[in-house]
Order: C-alpha cells, then sequence, then structure tokens
C-alpha cells in the first residue's frame, strides 16, 4: 500500500511522474484509453477540486478539503456512484431486475499510485498526484493534477461579417499560444449534411443543429457573408506547450449578421497591413467614447442625434472598435475613455489576440488604456497619478500649488477635477538599453476649461520629467492623449514651446472670477508627430483638433503619418460617430523612428 514518503522523495516522484504524464500527453490521440479524472488543487486555496464522469454520463464536481483523509474522498465518490448506479436501475420496469441490479452495482473506489493503493489516510493534498489512477467499480480515471483549463471564455454577444470574433478567456495552468481552437459554424437548414468535419452540436436548446469545419485553426475568426445568419461554435483545448487539458465548446448566441459596409478605418489598413520592423514604433492615439456616455438620452438626442441608436450601441462598437485598431498593425496604444467592462470583455481579448498586452487606469466613469506589442517591448514600471492628488500631495507640484492658491476659487475648480494621467515605462525586447516613457491623458472637456487644462499639463511635465530624467535618466517620452485643446489654446502653446506668460487669455478662460495668471516654463522638448489636422473630433456642433502624439525631439523622428480619412467619409453620416465609425473622435496613427 502506497503512504506518504519523504518530502524529498514526493518531490521526486512527482517530478518523475509529471515527466512521464507530459510524455503520454505529448503523444495523445482523441481515443483516450482511460477516463480522465481532473483535480485542481493550489497551496492558497483550502479545498481541492475532483472532476469526473460516472458510468451513468452524469458528471460530478466535487470540493473536498485539502487537509482531509483520502478515505472520507473516496467514500464520497462511492455514495455519488452508487446514487448514479441506482438511478439506471430505477429505470428499469422489473422491480426483481431493479434491485438485483441496485445490489450488484455497489462500486468498490480506490485510488493507486504507481500500482499501489493509496492508503486512506494519506491527506487528499499529497494523495491526488498527477498521473494517479482513480477506479470505481470497473472504471478507471487517469488523475490529471493542475493541467491547463479555461477559467472564463467567452464569444462576443453581436457578431459581423468582416469583422473578427475575438473570444475573451483566461486560462490557468496554461496559455492561449499553446491553447488550440478550431471554430466551426452552423450547416445552412436544408444544405447537404456535413462531411467527416462535421460536428454534431451538443446544445440542448438546438438539437436539429449540425455544425461543420470552417477551416479555422486560430484564436480570431473573422465570419465572412457566406456566414451571414449561421451561428458559430468554437471548440477549445487548453495547453501550456506540455500537455492540453480538458476541451470545451462555446456556441454563438446569435446568427453573424451582416456588416456596414465601408468603414471609414479601411483605406487606413492599408498602410498599416505589416507590423513594423525593430526600428520603427507604430503609435496610435484613440479616445474610442465611453459607453457610459454614448448611451445616455442626451447622447442620444442631443450630441448624437444624427446617428443611428443601433450605431450607438456597446456592442455594435465594440466591433468597429476591435476591428479598428487589431488593422492598425500598432507597437503602442494609447486610448482614452476607456469604460473598465470595455478594457477586460472586449480590448484585452482582441489586442491580445494580436500580440498586445494593456494596462489601464480608471478614472471616475471611465479611464485610460495603453497597449504595447510583446515582442517589442516588456513593462518595467507604471507610474499613474490623479492630477489632484497629485498636486496638493506631491512636493514636486508645491511651487504650482502655491501660485494657484492665490485664487482660492480657481484652486477650488482645478481640485474638483478627476483627469488622470498614465505613465507606462517600457524597454525593448531586442535593445535593453533603450527605453521610453509613455505617457497618457485625457484632460479636462469643458469649453471654458482653458486655464484647468494649463494646470493639468503642467503637473502631467513635470510628472513626465520626473520619470524621464529623475527615475530613468535620459529615457524619451511619447504622449499621447485627447486634450481638449486645438493648436490655437495656451495648453499647445506651453507644450510645444516650452513656456507660457502669465497674461495669456486661457487664465481666464471662465471669467475674471478665476482668473489665475502665472507664468510656467517646462524643459522638455517636444513636438506633434501628427502636425495639426482640420480635425480629431467631428461632431454635430463642433469639428477641431483635440488630440495628439507628443513625441521627444532629441529621440525620434516621423516615419509617417497615416492619413486621417477624407472629410467626405467623415460627413458620409453628416458627423461621428455613425455605422462607419465607432467613435467621434479620429485615431492618431504614426509611424515613429529611433535616431
Amino acid at each position: 500500500m502506497w503512504r506518504l514518503p519523504g518530502r524529498v522523495a514526493l518531490r521526486r516522484v512527482g517530478s518523475a511522474v509529471e515527466a512521464c504524464s507530459r510524455a503520454e500527453a505529448a503523444a495523445e490521440t482523441p481515443a483516450r484509453a482511460m477516463e480522465r479524472a481532473v483535480v485542481r488543487c493550489v497551496p492558497s486555496e483550502p479545498k481541492l477540486s475532483l472532476s469526473f464522469a460516472l458510468a451513468d454520463g452524469s458528471h460530478k464536481n466535487m470540493q473536498r478539503d485539502q487537509s482531509e483523509p483520502l478515505g472520507r474522498a473516496l467514500s464520497r465518490i462511492a455514495t455519488n456512484a452508487l446514487k448514479g448506479h441506482a438511478k439506471v436501475a430505477a429505470a428499469k420496469k422489473n422491480r426483481k431486475t431493479r434491485a438485483h441490479a441496485a445490489a450488484a452495482c455497489e462500486p468498490v473506489v480506490k485510488l493507486y499510485y504507481r500500482e499501489e493503493a493509496v492508503a486512506e489516510d494519506v491527506l487528499n493534498v499529497d494523495a491526488w498526484q498527477d498521473g494517479a489512477v482513480l477506479q470505481i467499480g470497473d472504471v478507471k480515471y487517469k488523475v490529471e493534477r493542475n493541467p491547463p483549463a479555461f477559467t472564463e471564455l467567452q464569444l462576443p454577444r453581436y457578431i459581423m461579417a468582416g469583422f473578427p470574433v475575438c473570444p475573451k478567456l483566461s486560462l490557468e495552468f496554461g496559455d492561449s499560444a499553446s491553447s488550440v481552437f478550431r471554430w466551426y459554424k452552423e450547416v445552412r437548414p436544408g444544405a447537404a449534411e456535413p462531411g467527416d468535419g462535421g460536428l454534431a452540436s451538443s446544445s440542448r436548446s438546438l438539437p436539429s443543429s449540425a455544425w461543420t469545419e470552417t477551416g479555422v485553426d486560430e484564436r480570431v475568426y473573422t465570419p465572412c457573408n457566406a456566414d451571414i445568419g449561421l451561428r458559430l461554435k468554437l471548440r477549445c483545448t487548453p495547453g501550456n506547450g506540455q500537455r492540453f487539458g480538458p476541451s470545451r465548446e462555446l456556441e454563438s448566441v446569435c446568427p453573424v449578421e451582416a456588416g456596414p459596409g465601408t468603414c471609414t478605418f479601411d483605406h487606413r489598413h492599408l498602410y498599416t497591413k505589416k507590423v513594423t520592423e525593430d526600428a520603427f514604433i507604430r503609435t496610435v492615439s484613440y479616445n474610442i467614447l465611453a459607453d457610459t456616455y454614448a448611451q445616455t438620452e442626451f447622447s442620444r438626442t442631443v450630441l448624437y442625434p444624427y446617428c443611428a441608436p443601433y450605431a450607438l450601441e456597446l456592442d455594435y462598437r465594440q466591433n468597429l472598435i476591435q476591428k479598428e485598431l487589431t488593422g492598425y498593425n500598432a507597437d503602442l496604444i494609447c486610448l482614452q475613455e476607456v469604460d473598465r467592462a470595455v478594457f477586460s470583455d472586449s480590448l484585452v481579448p482582441a489586442l491580445e489576440a494580436f500580440g498586445l498586452e494593456g494596462v489601464f487606469r480608471i478614472k471616475q466613469h471611465e479611464g485610460l488604456a495603453t497597449f504595447y506589442r510583446k515582442s517589442k517591448f516588456t513593462l518595467l514600471s507604471q507610474h499613474d497619478i490623479s492630477f489632484q492628488e497629485a498636486l496638493e500631495s506631491d512636493p514636486l507640484h508645491r511651487e504650482l500649488l502655491e501660485k494657484l492658491a492665490l485664487n482660492p476659487l480657481a484652486q477650488e475648480k482645478v481640485l474638483q477635477r478627476s483627469s488622470v494621467l498614465q505613465i507606462s515605462v517600457l524597454q525593448s525586447t531586442k535593445d535593453s538599453s533603450k527605453k521610453i516613457c509613455v505617457a497618457n491623458t485625457h484632460l479636462y472637456w469643458h469649453p471654458k476649461g482653458g486655464y484647468i487644462r494649463l494646470i493639468q499639463m503642467a503637473v502631467a511635465l513635470v510628472h513626465i520629467r520626473h520619470v524621464s530624467c529623475d527615475l530613468y535618466p535620459g529615457i524619451p517620452v511619447i504622449f499621447c492623449g485627447d486634450f481638449n485643446s486645438t493648436p490655437s489654446t495656451g495648453m499647445y502653446h506651453f507644450v510645444i514651446n516650452g513656456s507660457i506668460t502669465e497674461d495669456h487669455e486661457d487664465w481666464a478662460s471662465n471669467g475674471e472670477e478665476e482668473r489665475c495668471n502665472m507664468s510656467l516654463t517646462h524643459l522638455s522638448r517636444l513636438k506633434s508627430a501628427c502636425g495639426e489636422p482640420a480635425y480629431t473630433n467631428y461632431v454635430g456642433g463642433f469639428h477641431g483638433c483635440l488630440d495628439y502624439i507628443f513625441i521627444d525631439l532629441n529621440a525620434f523622428e516621423v516615419e509617417q503619418v497615416i492619413p486621417l480619412p477624407s472629410h467626405e467619409e467623415v460627413t458620409t453620416h453628416q458627423a461621428l460617430p455613425s455605422v462607419s465609425h465607432p467613435s467621434d473622435h479620429i485615431a492618431l496613427v504614426c509611424d515613429l523612428k529611433w535616431k
């Protein structure tokens, strides 16, 4: 009988068994010689889980204390198995047969490790080893401890032809790159039965559905027009490069719908078909319009009355945003007005599938997101701040706060604002000496808030310089955002020229009561990489340039600026957003080159 060996010996045995198990998994075929019993056991949790299928077809998922003796767990399994057999017996019509079957079905339940029965006083945490064999009656199960597994798997609710379908997924003990994906679509009613590649539906709600392979074995699938009206199915097998876990299947709730036709960004994608070479950094800055603002009565009736109501719905806009962003093949993407759920449920799955990783900073109802290409960069550190908190508590801004305090009303207005600055320090994966300070922000929006934006920008530039000069001496800066300032404003003048005088008109942008004259300077040498477009925001009552990608003149030069959509494209549906454009802003896209 197998009992718990010394800890060192157990580790050696565990390593040997795991190596053997991995080798078996690599050579595994779909036809299994033994059923599978999946055990999930992690040190940080008091219980382990055990999942297996009984002979009657029922699935059992058990939670047991890790410190419990094995005998109790086996006794519980025996009870469950007996109930399963009793159900089968109860279905028989003859009482004698039923009684005989029930008596004959009391199963023997044992756990074996290295062909020896495991002693029942061994604790669960030590008993359920990878490669052990669980026997329930005549059925044997191979124990797989902590195999790769999906903890979350979800398809988007709204799927359109021509737009990439990016499943949301989370894995445990595995990674998406080592996992296997296979896409299927419904066989159209009346069409011929699928051939050998077809897959019978496991859906109880639609038992008559039949499925056929699409031929796509990648994480992302882009439906074509021939798929319109059909539902999709995804079969996923989680892996970690050494073995595979249990497969899962997922069906789309709704069939594929027709797309909107040509979008404003389709022509732009002709310039961004490939990822740039290592010497370049394709950078995107984009206010994607938060759902919390788009889905209000005020937005539908006053701000965007010209936009079809369905085109303001999040499910619809997410399809367009995902396609637009993935089509840019960017290395850096700085986004503003990002809902927390949109970041986690839509942007992360979509952009991760195309090689990008992201970080998020909440503001109040929405926030900022910065994504970077994992093959080019690693994230070294984050230095996010709230302008209000930094101004009040960080000694770096003491002098600025003292100047602002001379007008208490202006100070109060500035400190009421919830705007934030997101800073990510990235390091090149190809050359560790190359680092970048990537800043991302969304300044206060009100048309009369010019002096507030000046103060916010002053805080931002001091903090950026602290990171790029004090914490990481000499690293260059890329500063993206929606600055809510046209090129004629004091904020833009301050950034580009390095100073602003105390008599600038923007210090009284909200009237004499809030005037807070002061002179400001900064030492960064910045320029607008995309110049000064006629507009980056185009709504019914306003159009102008509010968004910029400011770059360090000492470190970068602009290789190309991706042309913005034509005025005709922008105004096809009067203004933005529209059925062919998901936001009221237009993305800025440029290729930067290291000097």
